[in-house]
């Protein structure tokens, strides 16, 4: 388990905890996990730790440590990419970013026909 506690550019204080798996790849077959040998890590882990329902973030080695969000499609799990954000746009000055919709969506407006002075 993984506890970030961190003050955001508003001077909103934060505390963020995450379940964090690390994978290492190697060549090393001999010494893999086993599926019951992870459970069991995992059990331990949730009992000794108090792991509640917090959201999984993996370690996964790249040229450096990559970071992964953890989903499940309904028969694979899937690693996918984290992203940063400002946490405070509003007290930043952020502008907040337009909706973006395609032209097709407009179309079906009545407010601005062909021939009309609105273009």
């Amino acid at each position: 388990m993984v506890s970030k506690h961190f003050i955001d550019c508003g001077g909103v204080i934060r505390n963020e905890k995450a379940v964090n798996f690390q994978l290492w790849d190697a060549n090393d077959f001999e010494h893999r996990l086993k599926p019951n040998k992870l459970l069991h890590i995992i059990r331990l882990s949730e009992e000794k730790l108090g792991i509640k329902d917090f959201e999984i973030e993996v370690e996964y080695q790249q040229g450096t440590i990559g970071k992964f969000s953890l989903e499940f499609n309904g028969k694979h799990f899937l690693l996918t990419n984290k992203t940063t954000a400002c946490l405070a746009q509003d007290s930043c000055g952020m502008p907040v970013e337009k909706q973006k919709k395609n032209l097709s969506e407009l179309q079906g407006s009545n407010s601005c026909k062909p021939g009309s002075t609105c273009c």
